[in-house]
Parts: C-alpha cells; sequence; structure tokens
C-alpha cells in the first residue's frame, strides 16, 4: 500500500481486512485511532467495534460513563457545598474559640496564623494584637 491513505466504503470492509487491523492494534503495532487513519476507515468507533467482536483482548469499559448534569444543577450543587464548608468552618472555629477559653491557650495565634477572621468576630481584633506586641 502507498504511503497516500485511502478513503473507504463499508462495504470493502472483508472480514480479512478485520482482522488484519484487529490483530495491528491487538500486537501494538498500531493505536486503534492510528489504525483507522492508516487504513482510511472513515468510522469513529468502526475500529473499536471490531476489536470487541473480533479481537481476543478485553475491549469493553468497565467504568459506566457518567452522566453529565445540566450547568444549573451542577451550579446550584456546588453552592450547596459552599454553604455547608461554611457552616463547617463555622464551627471549627468556634470549637477553637471555647478550647483557647477552656484551656487558657491560644491555639489560634500558635498553630492558626491566617485564620484571624474567627478571633476578629470575637472581639479579639488586630489592634489588640498588633498593640501588645
Amino acid at each position: 500500500m502507498s504511503n497516500k491513505h485511502l478513503k473507504r466504503t463499508q462495504r470493502d470492509y472483508s472480514l480479512a481486512f478485520k482482522l488484519q487491523v484487529v490483530n495491528d492494534v491487538e500486537k501494538g503495532l498500531l493505536t486503534w485511532k492510528q489504525s483507522q487513519v492508516k487504513y482510511g476507515i472513515q468510522g469513529r468507533s468502526t475500529v473499536l467495534v471490531w476489536l470487541r467482536k473480533h479481537g481476543t483482548l478485553d475491549w469493553t469499559s468497565k467504568i459506566p460513563m457518567k452522566k453529565k448534569a445540566p450547568p444549573k444543577t451542577y451550579i446550584s450543587e456546588l453552592e450547596k457545598k459552599i454553604k455547608r464548608l461554611e457552616a463547617e468552618k463555622e464551627i471549627l472555629n468556634r470549637a477553637i474559640d471555647i478550647a483557647d477559653e477552656m484551656l487558657h491557650t491560644e491555639i489560634r495565634k500558635k498553630y492558626l496564623p491566617l485564620s484571624q477572621e474567627a478571633s476578629d468576630k470575637q472581639g479579639e481584633g488586630k489592634e489588640n494584637t498588633q498593640s501588645e506586641e
């Protein structure tokens, strides 16, 4: 066969031709997409169908395809997740504040320097901590 790629019609695909393509792919000489280009096979899934039907390897997908949710649904799910995470953050910040009060420690100051937001809400503003330093 010449270097030029031939475009074939469906009736050109004999069983011997299909088996040759399947053989090339299963031996690792070509990927299924490369064989499609090399042999001029127009259908996007034609080679995969042949691999499933005539091949010796298991070409079936083990992972079911996920159905994409519409963008509005996806956005509303993300908004719910944000609200839940903000609520969890608030609970954790309150727990740190309570632990600091009960145990007379400064957990937030020692271990969470970037989380001043919760301390500021409790009245321990940045002005107080800066004036103490």
